[in-house]
């Protein structure tokens, strides 16, 4: 069975990008596909959390994709550090990457821009954990949007290195991957681009949240004075609002609010007020099922065990093949 590797960063809750972006696909490859899932909490080192928050984090997202529907059972859904070939075939694979290599990638310079007081090594190393993460399982895919392109081309690059350099064919290319063949995008409520946590709670429509504070977040979203011609285009962040209904509510809802704007009769505080509605409906069921999983510490622990037993069988087994075609031979 073909296999996909992806990684979840633990910081911050769950939001409805994130289950429209990732949660759902991985919903489906989990019966599909040979699946590994984790929680990159090596990864996120680089940024210093506090131990206490750290945990706190690790321990929200694995009770949040569990709620959504990943089934230990079905795939490995594990702790990024729960794996120790992780790291140290980390430290093999960083003797084959170049400074100017990891100079250029895009991520490393957005990280220089952004917080010139914290460019750490890891920052700078980043793309290869991020390689390693995918070269340890020999995935055949990764679901990745366009600012990880340049990351899973890196892989690659690697990977074929590696090959080169110990004239053996054992890494693979991975392949980026996608069910319907695009990138999905799910706007944010500022009308600033796409839904993300990294641009203010303002923007984002978490799962944890209360019903009252979604339906504030709802009807706070940016709007204008309304359309002044018959079927005018809708500017960015009225689209926005349309494609956040087509997320949650039905189609008969949509097509009434779309005519509504094409005639010059929509009022968009009614439309805010049934958005803000149907994401309440959407969103409560898998927010109680949130806060279930959370406090059942038994369902917790037996899953990140059952997950870091598959994902420490498949990464043991490539590194003691790494390390047998590097040269390293025991004495003893």
């Amino acid at each position: 069975m073909e296999r996909v590797v992806s990684g979840i960063r633990p910081t911050g809750k769950l939001h409805l990008g994130n289950y429209f972006g990732a949660v759902k696909s991985f919903l489906q490859m989990q019966k599909e596909y040979d699946c590994f899932f984790f929680i990159a909490d090596l990864h996120s080192l680089t940024t210093h959390p506090k131990p206490s928050d750290l945990h706190a984090n690790v321990r929200s997202v694995l009770a949040e994709y569990l709620a959504m529907g990943l089934d230990p059972e079905q795939c490995a859904l594990f702790i990024q550090s729960d794996i120790p070939a992780i790291p140290e075939l980390y430290t093999y694979m960083n003797m084959n990457a170049y400074l100017g290599e990891l100079q250029r990638s895009a991520s490393f310079k957005e990280k220089i821009r952004t917080q010139p007081n914290n460019v750490n090594a890891g920052l700078l190393t980043y793309p290869v954990l991020m390689a390693v993460d995918i070269l340890v399982h020999h995935a055949d895919y990764v679901p990745v949007g366009k600012d990880q392109q340049q990351h899973l081309e890196m892989t690659r690059q690697f990977g074929n290195r590696f090959n080169r350099l110990y004239e053996q064919e054992y890494f693979t290319e991975p392949q980026a991957f996608s069910f319907t063949g695009e990138l999905v995008k799910v706007p944010g409520l500022t009308g600033q681009g796409k839904m993300s946590k990294s641009s203010g709670d303002a923007d984002t429509v978490i799962f944890n949240e209360d019903d009252e504070v979604i339906r504030k977040k709802i009807m706070r979203a940016k709007t204008d004075s309304g359309p002044t011609s018959l079927n005018q285009e809708k500017p960015e962040e009225i689209q926005n609002l349309f494609d956040l209904m087509a997320l949650v509510s039905d189609s008969s809802t949509l097509e009434h609010f779309d005519q509504s704007y094409a005639n010059c009769e929509i009022r968009y505080g009614d439309m805010k007020k049934k958005l803000a509605e149907d994401m309440v409906n959407f969103i409560s069921p898998i927010r109680e099922r949130i806060r279930e999983v959370e406090r059942d510490e038994g369902y917790l622990s037996k899953a990140a065990k059952i997950g870091a037993d598959k994902a420490n069988e498949s990464a043991n087994k490539t590194l003691k093949e790494v390390r047998e075609i590097i040269g390293f031979r025991k004495f003893y």
